[in-house]
Order: C-alpha cells, then structure tokens, then sequence
C-alpha cells in the first residue's frame, strides 16, 4: 500500500499564491499523478496531472494559466503551484497516483484545505 500525503493549504487572500506538496510512502511505479479538489456540494473535479517520466502536463481550463503541477522524482514529491488564487479556487485539494493509464487513480491522499478570502 502507498500512503499519499498533502500539505501546503492554508488560507490566503486573492491574489495570492501557495504551493501544495504530495509526498508518497515509498518509491513505486506510476504513469502519472494528478490534483482533484472538492468543494461542498459537488463532485470531485480534476485540476491538473503529470506524467510522471516526461512531466508532460494538463490541467483544466479554470486553472490553466495560474497552476503549475511538476514532480521531484528523487524527493518522490508531487507539486501543485497555484498564482494568482481566486476565492473559487477554495476547496479540499487532493493529490492521486495513476499506476497505470486505463487503470484509474489507485491511491489518494487525505486532502489538504485551501480557503482564499475575497
């Protein structure tokens, strides 16, 4: 089993910036990783994923722009750099492992709080 764990939230006014961190157990194989976020009321919604060997990227329309997701292999780490914070932005944000693409995103993390104040 991988335990996946965020940290990096906090609250912040608009039009700041923060940096997420994702840090694994252990060393293991994996296609890619990727940020969800989840706001009270709705579904769990994708914000940006990362291949883990290129670091080739994507991210949804209402981030692109302002976040940037990289990876440290050696660290084991996944990154979400979020500029430019909007009070929509705010949501439980969490990191996930896709080991293998077709598979699904096999392991979470608990989620870390973003709250950006207007």
């Amino acid at each position: 089993q991988v335990q996946l764990v965020e940290s990096g939230g906090g609250l912040v006014q608009a039009g700041d910036s923060l940096r997420l961190s994702c840090t694994a157990s252990r060393s293991f194989n994996r296609y890619g990783m990727g940020w969800f976020r989840r706001t009270p009321g709705k579904e769990r919604a994708f914000v940006a994923a990362i291949t883990w060997s290129t670091s080739s990227a994507n991210y949804a329309d209402s981030v692109k722009g302002r976040f940037t997701i990289s990876r440290d292999v050696a660290k084991n780490t996944l990154y979400l750099q979020m500029n430019s914070l909007k009070p929509e932005d705010t949501a439980i944000y969490y990191c996930a492992a896709l080991v293998q693409i077709g598979s699904g995103y096999m392991y979470w993390g608990q989620g870390t709080q973003v709250t950006v104040s207007s």
